[in-house]
This record gives structure tokens, sequence and C-alpha cells, in this order.
């Protein structure tokens, strides 16, 4: 687990900070792992370079590897507020039962999976 303690400027840099603290939990990871040392910095890239940044009408969708890691709100709402993290309910929305998070407060728990659940 690693925590993203870094708080994002805006949303955009709040986002990458969480995809950089997934991707630095993976590489911890993969480190730990009986992959060749040689083979573990390839494995990393290929890791990072997978992510995919969609923005939507409400949320920020974080994708990676074809799957759906995180939706970030963008605006507040009744029960929500802006860079608070959801889970993925699937491919299109969230689960709205409680934020897992805040990109722009930062001081939040992800591993190289996502957000981690409540």
């Amino acid at each position: 687990m690693k925590m993203c303690i870094e708080s994002g400027v805006d949303l955009n840099d709040g986002v990458q900070k969480m995809i950089d603290a997934m991707v630095e939990d993976y590489a911890d990871w993969t480190s730990k792992t009986a992959v060749p040392e040689e083979r573990v910095s390839d494995r990393i890239a290929e890791f990072a370079d997978k992510f995919e940044v969609i923005d939507n009408r409400k949320y920020i969708k974080v994708v990676t590897d074809k799957s759906v890691t995180a939706f970030v709100m963008k605006e507040d709402d009744k029960k929500f507020l802006k860079g608070d993290i959801l889970k993925p309910a699937g491919w299109n929305a969230p689960a709205r039962n409680a934020a897992r998070g805040n990109v722009l407060k930062g001081n939040y728990p992800v591993n190289w999976t996502g957000p981690l659940y409540l």
C-alpha cells in the first residue's frame, strides 16, 4: 500500500499524482516478485504506459489495461466534493457509496490496483 500524500493543484495534477503513486506501488511490488531484475524496469514502464485518463461530463475516468481503476468528481454534487475518488461500479458509473480520498487534498491510500476500498 502506498499513501498518496501530495495534494493536486488542480484535478489533472491530482489525478496524475494518484497515477504516479500507483506506479510507484507497482514498482515496489514488482521488485519483490520473481521477475528477473533486468525485466523489472521494462514491466514498470509497460504498466505506466497503460494508463488512460478520460474526461467525461461529471467524472474523470482513470483506465488501465482496459479496466476502470477510478472515477474522480469534476464538480461538487449533493454527496461528493470536487476531486473525490470513487471506485467503479462498472465501465460507465462509479460506486457512489463513499469517497476513497480526494486528489485535491491528498493523504489517501492507494496501491497499484487503484484506490483502496473502505
